[in-house]
């Protein structure tokens, strides 16, 4: 098992130790089960879902077929 040492500061110590002293068995077990969920929040994939791209992706799919003219004079005939 690896060794980390670190630093801090006292108000993040306390909050450390009351922590343990509810939630945890050790103080070990405490920091390492803090970090690995710290790093497995930090490394959620962000997914950009954007309303407006899904509307102009839409808008794109029913633009009129450029081949055709869709303003034929054939059309406006009653």
């Amino acid at each position: 098992m690896s060794t980390l040492e670190l630093n801090l500061a006292s108000d993040t110590y306390a909050e450390l130790q009351q922590l343990t002293d509810e939630e945890f068995v050790t103080q070990e077990q405490a920091v390492e089960e803090l970090i690995a969920s710290g790093i497995d929040a930090y490394s959620v994939t962000v997914v950009d879902d954007d309303p407006r791209d899904e509307m102009l992706d839409g808008a794109e799919n029913n633009m009129f077929d450029t081949a055709d003219d869709p303003g034929s004079l054939e059309d406006d005939r009653l």
